[in-house]
C-alpha cells in the first residue's frame, strides 16, 4: 500500500508541498484539507478534502480510517485550534504530525512597530497611534475593532469580511502578492497614519511592511500564539521532506 501523507492546507506553503510530493515522490497518497473559508481555492496535486473534522476526535478517527501515515499541518500561523486539534489527534491516532511554519517577520532599522498579543490588544493600542487604519488582519475578528468608531478602517481581504464591524470602515477586497509601490500607494491614496497587521510572515505580505517603514507609518504586528506543548516546527518545505523521510518509507 502506497504511504499516505495528509496535508492540512491553506498556505502557500502547503501548495508548493503537494507539488513537490507530486514531482518528487508520485507513489505517496497526497490529500489536502482545507477549512472551505475561501470560495474558489486554486487547483491543487492530489486529493481535495473541504471542511472540518469535527475537532480532534474526528481527526483521529479519519486518520485511522484512511490509514494515514503523516500528517503536515501546513495552515496558516495563527490556525491555533487547527494545530492543538492535530496535535492532540496526531497523539492518539498513532500518527506522527509535522508543522510547517515560515519564519515570523522580524523588525529593522526605520521600522515602528508596536508588538500586541492579540487583536482586542490590537484595538486598545490605536487611538494613540492614529486616525486612519489600515487593517489587513484578514475577514474575521473584525468584531474587535467594532467600538471605535471615531476611526476610519480601510479593511483588506481576500473575501467579504464578517460583521460585526467598525462604523467607519471601507471594504477593499484584493489578493496579494503586493508590491512596495503597491503599498505605497494604497498608503498615500488612503491617508493611512497606522497599519496593523499579524505576523503572519513570508513575503507575499510583507510589502505592506517595507511601505510602512519608507512612510514613517506605525505597524501594530499581532504576535503569533505558541505552538502546542512539546510541538516544534520546521520552517520550510524542504524540512518537511527530510523531517518526513522516515514516515514515508524513503
Amino acid at each position: 500500500m502506497s504511504p499516505h501523507l495528509l496535508i492540512l492546507g491553506g498556505t502557500t506553503e502547503a501548495r508548493e508541498l503537494a507539488a513537490e510530493l507530486a514531482a518528487l515522490r508520485p507513489e505517496t497518497q497526497v490529500t489536502t484539507s482545507l477549512a472551505g473559508r475561501v470560495s474558489q481555492p486554486g487547483a491543487l496535486p492530489g486529493d481535495v478534502r473541504i471542511g472540518g473534522f469535527g475537532g480532534a476526535e474526528g481527526l483521529a478517527a479519519w486518520l485511522r480510517e484512511h490509514h494515514v501515515d503523516a500528517v503536515v499541518d501546513a495552515t496558516h500561523p495563527f490556525a491555533e485550534t487547527i494545530t492543538a486539534n492535530a496535535a492532540r489527534a496526531g497523539s492518539a491516532a498513532g500518527v506522527p504530525v509535522v508543522v510547517l511554519r515560515r519564519p515570523g517577520w522580524q523588525p529593522g532599522p526605520g521600522d515602528h512597530w508596536h508588538p500586541v498579543d492579540s487583536l482586542a490588544e490590537a484595538a486598545d493600542a490605536l487611538p494613540g497611534l492614529g486616525r486612519r487604519v489600515l487593517l489587513t488582519t484578514g475577514r474575521l475578528g473584525l468584531a474587535a475593532f467594532a467600538h471605535l468608531a471615531q476611526l476610519h478602517f480601510v479593511v483588506r481581504s481576500v473575501e467579504p469580511p464578517e460583521p460585526p464591524m467598525p462604523p467607519d470602515a471601507e471594504v477593499l477586497l484584493a489578493r496579494g502578492p503586493f508590491t512596495v509601490a503597491d503599498e505605497a500607494a494604497l498608503l498615500r491614496e488612503r491617508r493611512i497614519d497606522v497599519v496593523v497587521t499579524k505576523d503572519s510572515g513570508g513575503a507575499a505580505t510583507a510589502a505592506k511592511l517595507t511601505a510602512a517603514r519608507e512612510a514613517g507609518v506605525p505597524v501594530v504586528v499581532v504576535r503569533r500564539p505558541a505552538l502546542p506543548d512539546g510541538v516544534g516546527a520546521v520552517a520550510d518545505v524542504a524540512g518537511v521532506l527530510e523531517r518526513l523521510g522516515f514516515s514515508l518509507g524513503r
